[in-house]
């Protein structure tokens, strides 16, 4: 007589239970550097524009900025630019799929004194935004990363104590402790802000940074910083 070879998944035995699967779609990227500036880049950078920082802030009295300035607007900058420069390559990889060339628009230093802190904001006419840490930041005043507030619709919520906030339901995301010399890159269209900040001085360099093009199948747009 024939055998017949059997599955070892026998109909007889009972189903296993089927373990569902969450895929989370689409996520927005965000890159970490941990110390990716040098210790007397750092210091440096925080002690010559930490005392240029004479712009006030709209939102808060304890925040001042130095003006937009170009890389080749200090020394400093441009060692900080042949760093940050090539990191830009690679997050912009990740955002369009291609190694395309990206020149700094504008870098700018940020001084947040006790008390100080960042309303939040997104940044205009640029692609890839990012932060390059350069004091202590206390932990009370670390980036927060924002969802978009949505349109005008009625908007519906589930918000009470017996809520478990997670990754798919949250409104806010508190970036990761920062050492001096740290960078950040994001897509320059999400929303973030500092909360008040009880600690010491927290200097902060911002940028932002474009493409030198993009082409959409011979549709190509050409940008110059």
């Amino acid at each position: 007589m024939r055998r017949i070879a059997v599955n070892s998944c026998d109909a007889r035995k009972p189903m296993s239970t089927p373990v569902p699967e969450v895929i989370g779609l689409f996520p927005v990227p965000f890159m970490r550097i941990p110390r990716a500036l040098p210790e007397v880049l750092v210091r440096d950078l925080a002690a010559h524009f930490g005392a240029n920082a004479t712009l006030a802030n709209n939102s808060s009295e304890n925040l001042s900025h130095t003006a937009m300035l170009k890389p080749g607007d200090s020394p400093l900058f441009v060692q900080a630019a042949g760093v940050i420069s090539p990191l830009l390559a690679d997050f912009g990889a990740v955002l369009f799929g291609e190694q395309l060339g990206w020149s700094l628009k504008e870098m700018w230093v940020n001084v947040l004194d006790t008390g100080g802190r960042q309303a939040m904001h997104n940044h205009a006419n640029s692609f890839i935004s990012g932060v390059v840490y350069l004091t202590p930041t206390h932990a009370d005043a670390r980036t927060v990363f924002m969802k978009s507030p949505g349109g005008t619709d009625f908007a519906f919520r589930n918000d009470h104590a017996g809520v478990t906030t997670g990754r798919y339901n949250a409104d806010k995301w508190i970036s990761p402790p920062p050492q001096p010399g740290d960078i950040v890159l994001f897509p320059s269209y999400l929303l973030h802000a500092v909360p008040p900040n009880p600690g010491a001085r927290r200097i902060t360099l911002s940028f932002n940074a474009i493409p030198t093009r993009l082409d959409s199948w011979g549709y190509q747009i050409v940008f110059s910083g």
